[in-house]
């Protein structure tokens, strides 16, 4: 009985390979075309490269609290803060990060960050190709990440 049930479930793994293997291969046209990854379903819960957001009068919406840094578990978030002048306004609060580095050699894209953020400054994109071969290309520094100003019109 056991034997005939083995050879039951060869024959219907091998029924399903001769299948596809008649059936015209799908080849996606990756580099030049639009990803595999695409699609409104896979972009609400995807997990991809870090953006910095403005507010709509243009200014950064970071305000340096470190809170983002504190519940990185991973510990790949450096902030440095700077204090906002009246000539120099560069966020709405007092303070701005003058510098925000995130190591991706280190980063698990775990969102902690994204939830700790009390003004929804932080924000995961859609940027998916992060590959590289030097890994000092994978620190991605505030000019990286931070959302330029003119996209704030097209929204």
């Amino acid at each position: 009985m056991s034997i005939a049930r083995n050879i039951a479930g060869i024959a219907k793994g091998m029924s399903i390979t001769f299948r596809e293997m008649l059936e015209p291969t799908q080849v996606e046209n990756y580099p030049d075309g639009p990803g595999p990854l695409r699609g409104a379903k896979f972009e609400q819960r995807f997990r991809g490269k870090h953006e910095l957001q403005r507010d709509e009068n243009g200014l950064e919406k970071c305000v340096a609290c470190f809170l983002c840094a504190a519940a990185c578990p991973s510990n790949c978030i450096f902030i440095e803060a700077a204090d906002n002048t009246e000539e120099k306004r560069i966020s709405s609060s007092e303070r701005y990060a003058k510098t925000y580095n995130i190591d991706y050699n280190r980063c698990i894209f775990c969102g902690y960050c994204v939830e700790a953020c009390p003004t929804d400054a932080i924000t995961h994109g859609h940027g998916f190709e992060l590959a590289s071969l030097n890994a000092t290309n994978l620190v991605m520094r505030k000019e990286d990440m931070l959302v330029p100003v003119a996209s704030l019109t097209a929204r």
